[in-house]
């Protein structure tokens, strides 16, 4: 299972340029609105430490991480939704998209112009969230109609669907994005394959110059974010675009130099990653030592369906244990003298950083 994430903002708030370090690729940039003209995709591998402390204890051929892919998406403005600026073509990219990345621009900098006339990171938030709500209304009002047509013939599926409807219909139209809408399960399923752009997950980006001199607009995005429920983050674009071109031996040593564990932007693709509540189990073994992605609470049989279909479909048994477990006692024999290494089954729920070698037949 992998992520894909759209990056959407504002024209000129540094999306493209946090992009492209995240991907390394060379998207174009430039100081003015609408640079980007189609959605640029890149592939990242998330990074985990723990791949190469499992590496140091189990030899292997080959790494092999779990990946996230990023989209940077047009520029969107006020209006977008009725076409404005590069319009809907650029709101379509995102309904593909699993989460959002919502940059902020929160830094000052006269030879960069904000498309608004001014720094507001609050208003730039509204604006952006105002244009998806207005296209999911769009998106809703639409299959309202036709329902309604369809529920004359006396079909009670579409009598219930009219009711989930009008209730994200409501909400929309007092400026609540659905993802804060309490929907149960059904509800959101009779309404999934809309693909609600509002009803997505999303990590607020606060992409400043300086730290300090910025605090003021961090404030209000760290504000902003907690009153959403949402994810937050905050990363300097430009900086890490500097340290996304430096060799291996020269990021480590700036990390060193300036106190830090990681960049801004492994926080930012490790926050990324947990946002629709994924997490990794790993197979380890001579030919490679590989990370999995799947949701908290998935069973057994379908974490190796990840691997192969035919994994779930002759699923016998899992042979697994914990990562932690293997740190501590140094190898696989002696997390077998512990008695450490489980049999499980069909209902076993996996954990993150479970270490699993499945048996099946078919």
């Amino acid at each position: 299972m992998g992520l894909n994430c759209g990056i959407v903002g504002l024209p000129n708030v540094g999306k493209s340029t946090i992009f492209n370090a995240l991907t390394s690729a060379k998207a174009a940039s430039a100081n003015y609105p609408f640079c980007t003209i189609d959605p640029n995709v890149g592939v990242v591998s998330v990074p985990d430490i723990r791949m190469d402390k499992i590496a140091e204890i189990i030899s292997t051929e080959k790494i092999v991480p779990t990946i996230v892919e990023f989209v940077d998406i047009a520029g969107l403005v006020k209006g977008a939704s009725k076409g404005e600026g590069l319009g809907n073509q650029f709101l379509g990219h995102i309904k593909n998209v699993n989460a959002l990345l919502h940059v902020v621009r929160c830094f000052e900098k006269s030879d960069t112009i904000h498309v608004e006339g001014s720094v507001h990171p609050e208003r730039d938030i509204d604006i952006i969230n105002t244009e998806l709500i207005l296209a999911d209304i769009e998106t809703v009002d639409k299959r309202l109609n036709r329902s309604e047509k369809l529920a004359k013939t006396g079909d009670k599926k579409n009598l219930a669907t009219i009711d989930v409807l009008k209730k994200v219909k409501n909400s929309l139209n007092n400026g609540v994005p659905v993802r804060l809408l309490c929907l149960t399960d059904e509800e959101k399923a009779d309404i999934a394959d809309l693909h609600l752009i509002t009803s997505k997950p999303v990590l607020y980006v606060a992409n400043i110059f300086d730290i300090e001199q910025d605090k003021k607009y961090i404030d209000t995005i760290t504000g902003f974010s907690k009153k959403e429920n949402s994810g937050f983050v905050v990363i300097s674009g430009d900086i890490e675009s500097e340290i996304a071109q430096m060799e291996p031996s020269e990021r480590k040593a700036y990390y060193e130099e300036m106190g830090l564990q990681e960049s801004g932007l492994e926080k930012l693709i490790r926050e990324t990653y947990q946002l629709l509540g994924l997490i990794t189990y790993f197979t380890a073994g001579p030919k490679e030592i590989r990370a999995w992605t799947i949701l908290q609470g998935t069973k057994a049989p379908q974490a190796a369906g990840v691997i192969h279909s035919d994994f779930e479909r002759g699923f016998i048994r899992a042979e697994i244990y914990n990562y932690n477990d293997l740190i501590t006692l140094g190898s696989e024999q002696k997390i077998k003298e512990k008695g450490l290494l489980r049999l499980e089954g069909k209902d076993y729920v996996m954990k993150d950083g479970d270490i699993v070698h499945f048996r099946f037949n078919v």
